[in-house]
């Protein structure tokens, strides 16, 4: 049996919960310790009703833990600005789910080998989980020039760190566009639709390419929904079309329900995302016998 890599999750809110009991399926990360900074909030009492270890002492916790070479920073993008210094001095190794976007941005499907070695990957933003294995399912056959996708949301899985991070939202997926889609121009938009009952999550992304044949397209489209779904398996396409050079495809995101509603897809598919990049980190350092 494989000895599983202590790691730490930073931010007890809905996406630490979430990916919490996620990774307590995990074969090859055990989560030892949930940090946040007020004692007696909602999380940090779920967590230690869970079994997990917890601590308000904030990232200084973790960095007091020899053990825990693994840190997932669920928290928002000023509160890992400020924690990194203090993790990296550490040795730790951090999956950011926040938009800080401090280190390369990574999408399981397209670009986790890659990047395996670095010391903070971030996992960009659930418009980018959803849309990038998009973008660059089209840029691999047909060269995009430009992508723009637009990410709709229920307004009620939009807790108080996804709202205050907007702009980063949108700046961040429209880099991730560029950077790990392949298009040449990357633009991105979210929107907060208040329906009740609450919407499925769902994402409209639109390309111009340089070689536009319809079939190809629509097999690399179809291929990478595969590939999605082996994390996430509420991730549906709804629409593939080509129109000269016009490329527009719809997804949807249904969540798991692990911890979140779920009509919640957006958050699952970060917390799948991370869930996914944490195991394939720590099977390199079961491999390496040891942190970096």
């Amino acid at each position: 049996m494989t000895a599983k890599v202590k790691a730490a999750i930073i931010g007890p809110g809905n996406i630490g919960t979430d990916l919490l009991v996620k990774l307590q399926r995990s074969a090859v990360v055990e989560v030892a310790l949930m940090v946040g900074i007020v004692p007696d909030s909602p999380g940090l009492v779920r967590a230690a009703q869970m079994g997990v270890e917890t601590s308000a002492d904030g990232a200084g916790a973790v960095v007091a833990r020899d053990d825990i070479p693994l840190v997932f920073e669920a928290t928002g993008a000023g509160a890992h600005r400020a924690n990194w210094p203090v993790l990296e001095a550490a040795g730790k190794t951090v999956v950011d789910l926040t938009p800080a976007a401090i280190g390369p941005y990574v999408v399981p499907t397209v670009n986790l080998e890659a990047h395996l070695d670095a010391p903070n990957v971030n996992m960009v933003t659930c418009g980018g989980q959803a849309t990038i294995p998009m973008v660059h399912a089209i840029d691999r056959v047909a060269g995009a020039r430009y992508g723009e996708i637009v990410a709709t949301i229920a307004s009620a899985s939009a807790g108080p760190g996804t709202r205050q991070n907007i702009d980063e939202f949108t700046e961040t997926t429209a880099e991730g566009i560029e950077r790990v889609g392949g298009a040449t121009r990357g633009k991105a938009i979210i929107i907060l639709n208040p329906a009740d009952p609450p919407i499925l999550m769902r994402a409209t992304i639109f390309a111009t390419v340089e070689e536009p044949d319809a079939a190809t397209i629509e097999r690399s489209v179809a291929d990478m929904v595969v590939s999605v779904r082996q994390y996430v398996p509420g991730y549906r396409l709804v629409l593939c079309d080509t129109d000269g050079d016009r490329v527009t495809v719809m997804v949807e995101v249904e969540g798991a329900g692990d911890f979140l509603p779920h009509y919640s897809g957006n958050l699952d598919i970060m917390t799948a995302a991370a869930a996914r990049v944490g195991e394939r980190i720590a099977q390199r350092m079961v491999v390496e016998g040891g942190t970096r």
